[in-house]
C-alpha cells in the first residue's frame, strides 16, 4: 500500500484523490470542480499537480496498434538519433509494399515537422523519395525557400524524369524554389567533372548545398537499386569488385562507406558530382527513408557513421537494429 508524507493530513489526502477522480476519471472541467467543492480554481489547480507529485495520478502512455514507439527510442538511444519513425509493415511484405509504407510515414513526418524557412536538400535517384512525395499534400502556406537536388539529376530518359519529379513536386509541394543539378551523378573521370564544376550553371547549385538546413536522402546497398542503375549513373559492375575490396556496403549520395560508416574514400569520389561526403555530414537534419531487409547491412552501416540522424524505416529493419546493436 501507497504511504504518503506524514505532515499531510487524511483529509487533504481525501480532497486530493476526490478532486483527482472528478478531473480525471469523471472528465469534470477545473471551473466545475471548483464550484462543486466550492473552492477556488487556482487551487483546485494545484491540488491537481500535487496528486501527481504524490503518486496518486500516475499517467500511462499505451501506443495504439501499429504505433512502436518503444522500439523508435530504443533505436534512439542505441545509435545517438533524433529521431526516429518505424512504418507498420508486414513480416511478409514484399519491397513494393514496404517502399509504399515507408513514404507514407515519411511524408507525414515532412508534413508535421516543415516550419517554414528550410532549404532541403534531395537525393536524385531514391525510389524511397520518390514514393515519399508522391504521398505528400501541398503546405496552404510555404514552408522551405529551396529544394536543392544534391547529386547530378541527368540520366537516361526515364529515370531523370523521375529524378526531375522528386525536386520539381517537392519544391511545388513546400512552396519553395526547385534547384536543380543539370548533370549527370557519376562521371566517366575526373577531368570531366572539373569541366563541369566549372560551368556557371553548376557552380552555383553546388554552392548552395554548403547551407542546407535539412537533406532528404536514401540509403544504398551495394547493388544499386533499379531506379539508379536504370538513370545511367549506378557504379558499373566491374567496378564493384573493388568497393567491396574496400570494405563498402551502401551509400548515401554516392558516396560509399563501409559496415562501421565510415567513409571510403576512393577514385570514384573524385567523379561523384554532387555534395561531398563531410558537407552532408554537417547539415543540421539528416532524414533517411529506408528500408527492406535487402538494406539493412548499409541501414546499420550509415547510422553508426553518423551520415543520419533521423530515420524512417520498416518494422523488420527496425527490429534488426536493435537485435543486433
Amino acid at each position: 500500500m501507497d504511504s504518503y508524507p506524514t505532515e499531510i493530513a487524511t483529509d487533504q489526502i481525501r480532497l486530493l484523490t476526490k478532486v483527482a477522480r472528478m478531473y480525471h476519471e469523471r472528465g469534470m472541467r477545473q471551473p466545475q470542480i471548483a464550484q462543486q467543492l466550492h473552492i477556488s480554481q487556482p487551487r483546485v489547480s494545484r491540488l491537481l499537480k500535487r496528486a501527481v507529485e504524490l503518486g496518486i495520478v500516475r499517467t500511462t502512455v499505451i501506443a495504439p496498434r501499429g504505433v512502436h514507439a518503444e522500439l523508435e527510442e530504443q533505436i534512439e538511444q542505441a545509435y545517438g538519433l533524433t529521431e526516429v519513425i518505424v512504418a507498420d509493415t508486414d513480416d511478409h511484405a514484399d519491397e513494393t509494399q514496404v517502399m509504399r509504407a515507408l513514404g507514407a510515414a515519411a511524408a507525414v513526418y515532412l508534413e508535421t515537422t516543415l516550419m517554414g524557412g528550410e532549404r532541403i536538400g534531395v537525393s536524385s535517384w531514391s525510389s524511397t523519395i520518390l514514393a515519399t512525395v508522391e504521398a505528400m499534400h501541398p503546405r496552404p502556406t510555404p514552408v522551405a525557400d529551396q529544394v536543392v537536388q544534391m547529386i547530378g539529376g541527368v540520366g537516361n530518359v526515364t529515370a531523370q524524369t523521375q529524378a526531375t519529379r522528386i525536386t520539381g513536386r517537392l519544391a511545388a509541394l513546400t512552396g519553395a524554389q526547385a534547384v536543380y543539378l543539370p548533370a549527370p551523378g557519376l562521371l566517366a573521370s575526373a577531368d570531366m567533372r572539373q569541366m563541369f564544376i566549372s560551368d556557371p550553371n553548376i557552380e552555383p547549385v553546388l554552392r548552395a548545398c554548403d547551407d542546407l538546413t535539412m537533406a532528404l536522402v536514401g540509403i544504398g546497398s551495394i547493388e544499386p537499386s533499379p531506379l539508379l542503375r536504370e538513370s545511367g549513373n549506378a557504379v558499373a559492375e566491374s567496378e564493384l569488385p573493388a568497393l567491396r575490396s574496400a570494405g563498402a556496403v551502401g551509400d548515401v549520395c554516392i558516396r560509399f562507406f563501409d559496415s562501421s560508416g565510415r567513409h571510403i574514400d576512393s577514385e570514384l569520389d573524385d567523379r561523384v558530382l554532387g555534395i561531398a561526403a563531410d558537407t552532408l555530414r554537417a547539415i543540421p537534419r539528416r532524414v533517411a527513408v529506408a528500408g527492406g531487409t535487402r538494406k539493412s547491412t548499409a541501414i546499420r552501416a550509415a547510422l553508426s557513421g553518423g551520415w543520419v540522424n533521423v530515420l524512417i524505416t520498416d518494422l523488420q529493419v527496425a527490429r534488426g537494429l536493435i537485435v543486433r546493436s
